[in-house]
């Protein structure tokens, strides 16, 4: 019986539409953001992507997941290519120079 529940839940669920755009104040509530710091975004052009629709600022909402991803990938602790600590480093003697440095002296 507990299936018949997930299923009417589920189904309950489904007849719900997610907008296709937000604006400012929502956008900012759905990356977690204050209102004025994605206006300064804005108006830096940085940020999602926004356009104006009936003189309002609009965010797609597939424009806010896109920055989103492009964030996480841009962090090195979600992206394992950025990860400092995976870089190849050169090696340094006592000092602090570098070996191929200590040579060229």
């Amino acid at each position: 019986m507990i299936t018949g529940a997930v299923i009417a839940s589920s189904a309950a669920h489904a007849d719900v539409i997610r907008p296709a755009v937000l604006r400012t104040a929502q956008a900012a509530a759905y990356l977690g953001v204050a209102i004025p710091t994605l206006r300064t975004w804005r108006h830096r052009r940085r940020g999602p992507k926004s356009f104006r629709m009936e003189g309002h600022v609009v965010y797609r909402l597939v424009e806010l997941d896109a920055y989103l991803d492009a964030c996480e990938a841009a962090d090195s602790r979600s992206n394992p290519e950025l990860n400092p600590l995976n870089q190849a480093r050169p090696k340094r003697d006592r000092s602090g120079r570098r070996v191929s440095e200590r040579w060229a002296a």
